[in-house]
């Protein structure tokens, strides 16, 4: 897992160069905004718990098949994989969140996924759906709009931040569909 710092490392020593005032720029931005990020994780690490359930039962309520004989959430052993796997993958979009970096994310969560997933019968649609629901409570946290729970947070606009939690959330259904 490389963070903001060791990425700037590892593209100025590929290039045999010291790092540059642009890369200083982007880890000038990075600090500054460290306690947004910081906010923001916290927020969704907090109410881990409510934004995976929230996921799982929106998606079941959208296939409540999921939950019959023979569905893919029943029995409950099943339904208590699903909410296992969703917090995993919660988790580690955190990680990605606080690093600034999605390699971590990509390494031990969504590599080979799919491939489990189909090979055990997950229904990857129901599965990105789920993601989908956790990705739209996540956003909400990050811009302090969820309706659950309000944070006192660092002030400022999080925008790119929100922007950023989209995209580790949009890997994982990429990785999945």
């Amino acid at each position: 897992m490389l963070d903001a710092f060791s990425r700037a490392v590892v593209a100025a020593d590929t290039k045999t160069a010291p790092i540059g005032a642009a890369e200083i720029a982007e880890l000038k931005t990075f600090i500054a905004n460290g306690n947004k990020r910081l906010d923001a994780v916290n927020a969704i690490s907090s109410n881990a718990s409510c934004i995976v359930s929230d996921a799982v039962s929106g998606m079941i309520c959208e296939n409540t098949g999921l939950i019959q004989s023979g569905g893919n959430c029943y029995p409950n052993r099943r339904m208590a994989a699903c909410l296992r796997d969703g917090e995993i993958i919660l988790r580690y979009v955190t990680y990605a969140l606080l690093a600034g970096d999605a390699s971590v994310l990509e390494d031990r969560c969504l590599n080979g996924l799919k491939e489990t997933y189909t090979a055990l019968g997950v229904p990857t649609t129901s599965t990105a759906r789920a993601v989908g629901i956790m990705k739209a409570a996540a956003v909400a946290f990050v811009n302090n709009t969820a309706s659950k729970r309000k944070f006192d947070v660092t002030s400022g606009d999080c925008a790119s931040l929100a922007a950023e939690t989209a995209g580790y959330f949009d890997r994982v259904i990429a990785a999945v569909s």
